[in-house]
């Protein structure tokens, strides 16, 4: 009996024990028992209770300021006008009527090609047109006096028409067998000699005309609206350190590149000294009276998928609008709308928030004396 007893009180102590290692090991059964009044049942409700609290966040106003445009690019030079001087005909050149580097006039003569062939067919095309004149002179008395039919002079007249087309198409090959400067301007390096025979479209040399440059450079699509013609543009190149070229905008792109989305613009600036090159790196700044429009801080921005937007926060609550993002300055963005005048946004703090989060605010801090 005793042993009994003994044995039934071993298996009860175990069992006692295996029951509050299990217990101890689940301590939502405890929250679970435990009474309404007891802090363990008190744990969720202070939860609940934090999570609805207010959360502290840095504010800003939407002001409405001056904003200056100052548009920054990169552009390549070009010339005014700019050719390759080649040959309609293929021929031999006799003789090369210019120096490299030198400046000419529109219409002077560079080159010279044997012309000896060309002259004497324009000498035959104009004696079998004299010819042709004085018969058409002598038809005519004949004709007048009934001593010619009409079909004859008709006849007489279709020679002479076709000897003076063959007299202007000998001038015009005389005149191939001379190259000019389409336009005043330097020219570059020869490329041929005397005694050369030249095919069409073979470079004898270059002109160009630096006396106005042309400067194409890409600007951003979010400057579309502001961009026109005869804004200032300065221009400077590492050539020339501490020295900027002054110009004008002369015209912008009619189209917007799907894949920069950025226009072309295109200035003008004066040469006169000859100090810019075709193809020089320069880098451009356009500028504009400033112009009122809204701002913020630039930390206000929060960018998502491609879209921009701000925490606005009205009566204690912060609501997230979509704004379109304009001209920027150091620290300061220009916002096109989504936002207006007085509006207060959070600069700090809106990793903590989101859509309808209640907050309390608190200026941006001050800095103090250097």
């Amino acid at each position: 009996m005793r042993s009994r007893l003994i044995t039934f009180g071993i298996v009860a102590a175990v069992l006692a024990i295996l029951a509050y290692v299990y217990v101890s090991r689940r301590p939502e059964l405890l929250a679970g028992a435990a009474p309404s009044g007891s802090p363990v049942a008190a744990a969720p409700t202070a939860s609940r209770t934090l999570s609805q609290q207010a959360v502290a966040v840095v504010t800003a106003p939407v002001e409405k300021v001056p904003l200056a445009i100052e548009i920054e690019a990169l552009g390549t030079a070009r010339a005014s006008e700019a050719v390759d001087i080649t040959s309609k005909i293929a021929n031999m050149i006799t003789a090369v009527r210019f120096e490299e580097g030198q400046r000419v006039q529109r219409g002077e003569v560079l080159v010279e090609l044997d012309g000896a062939q060309a002259r004497a067919d324009l000498a035959a095309a104009e004696a079998a047109l004299k010819e042709s004149e004085s018969t058409y002179k002598r038809s005519r008395d004949l004709y007048a006096r009934q001593a010619l039919s009409e079909s004859q002079l008709e006849q007489i007249e279709a020679t002479l028409a076709a000897n003076q087309a063959r007299v202007a198409a000998a001038r015009s090959r005389v005149s191939d067998t001379v190259v000019l400067a389409p336009f005043s301007g330097r020219v570059g390096l020869r490329q041929v000699s005397v005694g050369s025979l030249i095919s069409p479209g073979t470079r004898i040399t270059t002109l160009d005309d630096t006396s106005m440059m042309k400067l194409d450079f890409a600007v951003p699509e979010t400057f579309v609206a502001v961009l026109e013609p005869d804004l200032t543009v300065s221009a400077t190149s590492i050539a020339y350190p501490g020295r900027s070229f002054e110009g004008r905008v002369a015209s912008v792109d009619s189209r917007v590149d799907p894949v920069s989305r950025s226009v072309t613009v295109r200035a003008e600036i004066p040469n006169q000294d000859g100090l810019l090159k075709p193809g020089m790196f320069l880098a451009v700044r356009l500028s504009q009276p400033p112009t009122s429009a809204l701002v913020a801080p630039e930390s206000a921005l929060v960018p998502e998928r491609g879209s921009v937007f701000v925490f606005v926060i009205e009566d204690g609550v912060a609501f997230r609008r979509q704004v379109t993002v304009g001209r920027r300055e150091p620290g300061r963005v220009e916002l096109l709308g989504g936002v207006a005048e007085g509006d207060r946004v959070v600069v700090q703090g809106t990793q903590k928030i989101r859509d309808g989060s209640r907050v309390t605010e608190s200026p941006p801090l001050q800095p103090g004396p250097a």
